[in-house]
């Protein structure tokens, strides 16, 4: 795998309250995306701490991650106790008062791509020239598209596109999206904040992906922040790329 990751504080922001974790160890490939939400700096409490903990909690049963249903669960579980860790923290300092974040992670074991996903940062898969969404956003936009109240082009502009309908850290239960992806060589895994997809959308990001397809995953993720801030980058905005270059262990 070829890995390439960027956070970016923006244009409009005072801090990032996004948090990533991007790793360099083979035999353990976890990639997280978390874009934290509150008060001054309570949001980037939540998606460290989201971060953190996901991480301590997967790296600590490393050695059960070895078969679907044990990856699936492990994530499950790992979301489920940060989410608590969290919700408690957030009554415990009076700055932290309903402070939250997305997560949106992924572990590679083998062919397949494990997702664990509350929120509305995102992750695609981009091969044979086509990109294609894996998440749901967990928006009050994207239930009323689902519901035909509104159309995807008048999502883009509506007063209320932010508005996340889930959240980690918000409640005593988190209600979380598990996906299974099988992913081929040459294929290339990309997760990201909303500070990105606001700003440029799909057939953007898949030129940039073709057009630097033989180039750094680096290189690649920087020049999606760059064109995001020059659309305005009225956000922070994380990007994370994975390129399977090997061949897939079946």
């Amino acid at each position: 795998m070829i890995v390439g990751a960027i956070s970016d504080i923006g244009l409009r922001r005072e801090d990032n309250q996004d948090s990533m974790f991007a790793s360099l160890e083979k035999e353990f490939p976890l990639f997280i995306v978390a874009d934290g939400m509150g008060g001054h700096k309570a949001g980037d409490i939540a998606s460290n701490m989201a971060v953190d903990g996901i991480i301590k909690n997967l790296k600590k049963n490393e050695g059960k991650l070895n078969s679907e249903e044990s990856i699936k669960l492990l994530i499950k579980e790992a979301i489920e106790d940060i989410n608590d860790k969290i919700y408690l923290r957030s009554f415990e300092v009076p700055e932290y008062s309903g402070m939250g974040t997305t997560i949106t992670l992924a572990y590679v074991y083998k062919s397949k791509i494990f997702i664990g996903h509350v929120g509305d940062s995102r992750a695609y898969l981009i091969n044979n020239n086509k990109i294609r969404q894996l998440t749901e956003d967990h928006t009050l936009v994207n239930e009323l598209i689902k519901n035909g109240s509104i159309t995807p082009e008048e999502a883009v502009s509506h007063p209320q596109r932010n508005m996340i309908t889930r959240a980690l850290g918000t409640s005593c239960f988190v209600d979380m999206d598990i996906y299974t992806i099988e992913h081929e060589r040459d294929d290339v895994l990309l997760l990201c904040s909303d500070g990105l997809t606001n700003m440029i959308d799909e057939d953007t990001i898949l030129k940039v992906i073709n057009y630097n397809k033989d180039r750094d995953m680096n290189m690649i993720c920087n020049s999606l922040v760059t064109l995001a801030k020059e659309n305005g980058g009225r956000d922070n905005i994380t990007v994370i790329g994975i390129k399977f270059d090997d061949e897939v262990l079946k």
